[in-house]
């Protein structure tokens, strides 16, 4: 009896302690070791079929057993530890259908605006002119495009039911819809 080969099982049970002293170096945990152990060997054992009796198991379940820490140490590099739930609670995500809709009332309450005040309000609110550029580019005076500008501005709030700061965003909080901010301030 001597001479045949043990079986699976009885190989991977005599590897156990220097597969265990091998995941505590590597880990320098008993627990993190216990766990890399017992993974290693659900792993060999749910691949048994792919071991050859009679060659290293001890070099097979090293090898299963540094790829899987390895494995563990990079998705414990891209994850954030949040056990109690605080960044988890500021996470929200608006649902997208609120902002397609906003941008449908915006665009239309747009359309409403008098040509000039639609005009100087897309000058000054959308692409960032001053209200000086936009007076020499309306050809009017400085005044005038300011005055078009505040009226849209009022206009759009009036037509959007937008009554203050409040009013902005998806939850009710400012910073939600950058695009009628832009207008409306």
């Amino acid at each position: 009896m001597s001479d045949a080969q043990p079986s699976f099982k009885a190989a991977l049970l005599a590897a156990l302690p220097s597969l265990r002293a091998f995941a505590l170096s590597l880990s320098g945990r008993a627990d993190v070791a216990d766990d890399l152990v017992q993974e290693t060997v659900m792993k060999a054992w749910a691949k048994q079929a792919d071991f050859r009796l009679g060659t290293n198991i001890q070099a097979w379940l090293v090898t299963i057993l540094r790829n899987t820490f390895y494995s563990q140490m990079r998705k414990r590099g891209r994850e954030v530890q949040d056990s109690e739930g605080t960044f988890t609670a500021r996470l929200s995500v608006p649902p997208a259908q609120d902002g397609v809709l906003d941008l449908s009332d915006f665009r239309r309450a747009l359309a409403e605006l008098p040509d000039d005040q639609r005009e100087a309000l897309l000058l000054v609110g959308a692409s960032g002119f001053s209200y000086e550029e936009a007076a020499g580019i309306c050809g009017c005076a400085v005044g005038t495009v300011k005055s078009r500008v505040s009226r849209a501005r009022s206009r759009l709030q009036e037509i959007l039911g937008i009554a203050g700061a409040s009013d902005y965003g998806p939850d009710g909080k400012q910073g939600g819809t950058t695009t009628w901010r832009a207008f409306a301030t």
